[in-house]
Parts: C-alpha cells; structure tokens; sequence
C-alpha cells in the first residue's frame, strides 16, 4: 500500500510545456486525533514529457481506526484533490490550459455508493462518511478462510488464496454484517476507479484493480486486443461460479454492474475526459484526457521499472531484461513487482495478473503489509523515542537520520567493522500485521529475540536496525521464493519513502546480494500516475513507451564484497527463517492444549 510521506512536498512549480498532474493517496500519521481519526495526505505531483516533477501540492485527508477496521471517505478524499490541484497550478503558475492529460493511483480500498453516487457506510459507526473500507483493514480475516476452502479454480491466480486485504472478503463481510448498507450499495469500486469514474463520468473499471484485487481474470482479453488498439472492453473475466459459491452471487446481477460492466487497460483514455463538474471543481478544464487507472504500488512499478542507467539502456536492445527486474515500492507497506512474458504460478504470492501494471505482461505481485509502519510502530513505542524525536527535530533532521548516526557512533565505539553486526544478539520477524507473501499467513505475528532492560537510545537504535534487517530478510525469502519458481530475477529498483533512507537500501542490498537502482525522481508512483495521463492525452502510444521516455535512473547501491557481510547476513537469515517455523510449533502446541 500505499507510500508514506516523510515531509510536506514541494508547491514550487515552475511552468513547463506538457504537464500531466496526477492524483495518489500518500500515508503520513500526524498527531491531530479526532474520533480515533487519523489525518493522512493526499498528494498531487505536476511532470513534463521527460518525466521531470515540476512540482507537488498535497492536502490532508482522515482515516479512522478502530481494532482490524480502517476506514476513510471518499467525499473528503475527492475535496483534498480538488484543494491539492488548484493549490499547486496557483503556486506554479501552470495555466488549467497548460495540463495535458490527468492519471490517478491510489491504495486497493473499497468504496461503497448508491445510485446518486453518494456514500454508503461500510463502519460499524453508521457514519456516512466512512464508506472506504481501506487495503490495511483485516476485519475480513475469517470470510478470507471460507473463500479460500472453496478451492475454486480463480484462486490460482492470486497465489492460491485471497488475502484479507483484498476485496470479495471485504465484501462478504459487508453482507453478512451491514445488511442495510449491502442493499442501499449500487456501485462497489476500488478506489482508483472510483476518482476516474468521479472525474468522467465513465465507470469502466481497470485491468489493474479488477484483476489484482478482485480475482478478475484479466486474461480472458489476451486474444481480443492488443493495448493500441485500447478500447473499453465488456468483462468478460469475472467466474460467476466463484462469486455464487462464496456467497456472492447477487454481484452477477445486471452483467456485473454493481463490480464493474466493462474494464480498460490501465492508461485508456476514459469517456470524454473530465467533465463538466469535474473540471469546474479541480479548476482544469472540462475534456482533459483521463487514463483508467492504477493502484498505488502498482504505479510505483510503472514509474520506476524502466529506470535502468544508461549505459545499460543504450546497449544491446534486451527485450527480456524488463523481466529480470523486481521493483520495490517501499512506504507504509512494501509490494514486490515482477513482470513476465509467460504466467508463472507460485504458491503464496500474488499472480500471476495479466496486464495489470504493464500491459501484455503477466504481474507476479510479493508484498509486506507493515514495513513503514512498522518501523515507526518499533520507534513510536519506545521509551526513548520522545526525547529523540524532539533531538531530530531541532536539527531539521528525520528521526531515521539520528538513529542512522547513533549506529554509525556505536560501530565506531565498538571497533566493529560492520554496522550490521551490531545486531548479532538481536533477531526479528517483522510480521506485525500478518505475513502477505510468501508463506501468506495473515495470522503470523511479530518476533523479537533478543530484548534486555536497556531503555536507551542506543538500545532503540539496535531494535531499528535489527527491524530493518528482518524487513529485508523477508524481502530476500521472497525474491528467493519468486527465482525458485520461474523467474529470473538479478536486479532490483526501489522507490517510496523508505528507499530514501540510505542505511535501508544498503542492507537491502547487502541482504539480497543484488545491486538497487534507486530512480531519479524519488516520487515514482507520483510519475506512474502522470504516465497513465500522457498516455491518454497520446503523447505516447502505449504504457510501455511512456515509460522507457519518462523513467530515469539515479543512484545505484551495490551490495558489499566482503566475505564477512555475506557471511553474517546468511546465518542472521537462518535465524529469521528459523523464527516463523519456532512460531508455528508454538501455535500447534497452544491449539493442542486448548483442543
């Protein structure tokens, strides 16, 4: 899900030909609570053809959280945009005229609506605002189980199971413990498509949202139509057997039109562009192009999958090269992006999804539900972390900054040659909100080994780098999971908040043993989004060379030559593969007992 959003984004936008805004939701806790609601922001970024930011505005948005439920509105998510957009032309001085064509990325929550397009509660609260169930929201952990029993021959292609996190849970959960709202709801969407939808008036869903997140199968378009020839399609790829097994079978009604009539590869221009309202509320003008749409992470790979340097690019036209790339969109979660020529099924990862980040390419999707906010989950909950917080602040530094050089100080304290050896008494199992890829155990709780009475800010600094460390072990099973079964995976590209934290991409590498490319602009999925409206403006025929024009590649990090390190990171990886097998005996023992 979703990247985070470390400090408020530039609004100084200088004016340029060709600019394509686009519209992404960007995490970012803050410390205003107003009914256990959180503010967030949402997050518009202004790009010229070379893929160039401009600039970016952004403007708060709630999100309410109560136990498993997260909830949001998309009445006040659409204000923050409207608010956002004109505050950033304003500031930059780019004339509505000036804006090309619009995309929108956003997080795989679903939004509920009635036939006047105004919101359904999905909260236990009964607040008409809150019609978001959001992507992190677990509430539908047991509907998730029952689906998943049914074995029905769509699971394959997500991984073998639906997650919490995806939609058909989420919706078997509304009818079985909203009636009301289950039959005030006409329209179900991801949120994606419900912004395009808002903006145009055209309700044609994307290939993305559907197929990743609705057991859509994108695939049944494969011999129809190629992406030139991009049109709406009628879906033909929902298994209406699936959605009566499981409870479901009333979204089959009205050829599907309460989950989606016609679908678009991602970047399609929809309906007449923006309409009339539309335009007069985000103040651009009526007909600009709108593309169908992406999911957030999804972006992010869009945005930085062909940021390879140049010398790489300018050689030998690889054509298979895109394929032995993994992209990591690393915020509040992370989600792991791999695309191929042929469907590769692996147990316990996402996939294959045909054409839902590039189009005519089959997606294998990896994830980590809690990777940002787990770290800030560790260093919020610290006793020391006030103390260093307010030491970070009156130096205009992150917080990750400061612990970053408290390890470099204790290295040096401690004669050690390596950084991450100072975890070596320190091991951890970051599955703090259930573990997605690749053993897909929402069940799976956090471990820490190693803990002692120190309340330190060095203590506190261990216990950061020893979380970073098991966040990218488990990036490391998962890549390893994914080359085990098909792929070829050999470099890595990240992007997101995190992957601007140096000593985060240095261990990942480290860990991994693969060089990371990290892009030239740091909001990638920020550029994801702009490609989808320069592809609907024709400024480039297709996804694909939108992006190989407006990728950019900048700094690569290699991993380290020493022996040592690779030494050290494979027996810490042992221990950490070790502690979810421990977990699972210690749960198979209690399950006994209490039988």
């Amino acid at each position: 899900m979703a990247d985070r959003c470390d400090s408020e984004p530039s609004c100084d936008l200088p004016s340029a030909s060709e600019p394509f805004l686009n519209h992404r939701r960007v995490w970012a806790k803050v410390e205003g609570v107003v009914e256990l609601a959180y503010e967030s922001l949402r997050q518009e970024g202004l790009f010229n053809e070379e893929g160039k930011l401009l600039g970016s505005a952004s403007s708060p948005i709630q999100i309410w959280k109560d136990g498993d439920c997260v909830e949001q509105s998309s009445t006040d998510i659409w204000l923050a945009i409207c608010t956002a957009v004109k505050t950033a032309c304003s500031l930059g001085n780019v004339s509505k005229e000036e804006v090309k064509g619009l995309g929108f990325a956003a997080t795989c929550s679903l939004v509920a609506v009635d036939s006047e397009g105004e919101p359904v509660t999905v909260s236990w609260s009964g607040d008409t605002r809150r019609n978001i169930i959001v992507w992190m929201d677990h509430r539908a952990v047991k509907q998730a189980e029952r689906i998943n029993a049914s074995n029905s021959p769509v699971l394959q292609y997500c991984g073998g199971g639906v997650s919490p996190e995806m939609e058909p849970p989420k919706l078997l959960w509304v009818k079985e413990n909203l009636q009301e709202s289950w039959s005030m709801t006409f329209r179900w969407m991801d949120l994606s498509d419900w912004l395009t939808y808002k903006a145009t008036g055209d309700d044609t869903r994307s290939l993305c949202t559907t197929v990743c997140k609705w057991t859509y199968l994108g695939h049944a378009h494969m011999q129809q139509i190629n992406e030139k020839d991009s049109r709406d399609m009628e879906a033909c790829g929902w298994d209406d057997e699936f959605w009566e097994e499981i409870g479901l079978g009333d979204l089959v009604d009205g050829h599907h039109a309460k989950i989606g009539r016609s679908v678009a590869f991602p970047g399609h221009a929809l309906g007449s562009g923006l309409t009339l309202d539309a335009a007069k509320e985000l103040g651009l003008m009526a007909g600009t192009p709108v593309g169908t749409a992406l999911i957030d992470a999804h972006a992010g790979g869009v945005g930085v999958m062909e940021s390879v340097p140049a010398s790489d690019s300018e050689s030998i036209v690889d054509e298979d090269a895109i394929s032995r790339r993994m992209v990591l969109v690393c915020g509040t979660s992370t989600c792991h992006m791999a695309v191929s020529r042929t469907k590769l099924f692996i147990p316990g990862v996402w996939g294959p999804f045909w054409s839902a980040m590039v189009p005519e390419y089959w997606l294998t999707e990896g994830g980590q539900s809690a990777t940002g906010a787990l770290l800030d989950y560790v260093i919020e909950n610290h006793i020391a972390s006030p103390h260093l917080a307010n030491r970070a602040a009156s130096r205009r530094i992150s917080i990750f900054d400061l612990l970053n050089e408290i390890l470099e100080s204790m290295k040096q304290d401690e004669g050690s040659q390596l950084i991450s050896a100072l975890t070596k008494d320190m091991h951890i199992l970051p599955d703090f909100h259930g573990n997605r890829s690749p053993v897909a155990d929402p069940k799976s709780k956090g471990m820490i080994s190693g803990l002692t009475l120190d309340t330190s800010e060095k203590q506190l600094a261990l216990l950061y780098l020893a979380t970073v460390q098991g966040i990218a072990y488990g990036t490391r099973h998962i890549v390893e999971h994914c080359n085990a079964n098909g792929h070829k995976i050999d470099t890595l590209l990240a992007c997101g908040g995190l992957a601007k934290n140096r000593l985060f991409v240095q261990e990942h590498a480290d860990i991994i043993g693969y060089p990371i490319i990290l892009p030239r602009e740091n909001e990638s999925v920020l550029l994801g989004a702009s490609i989808l409206g320069a592809v609907a403006s024709k400024k480039y025929p297709t996804v694909r060379e939108a992006m190989k024009a407006m990728n950019a590649a900048g700094q690569v990090v290699y991993p380290s030559k020493d022996p040592k390190v690779k030494k050290y990171h494979a027996a810490k990886y042992s221990i950490f593969r070790d502690l979810y097998e421990q977990q699972q005996k210690h749960r198979s023992l209690m399950a006994e007992a209490l039988a």
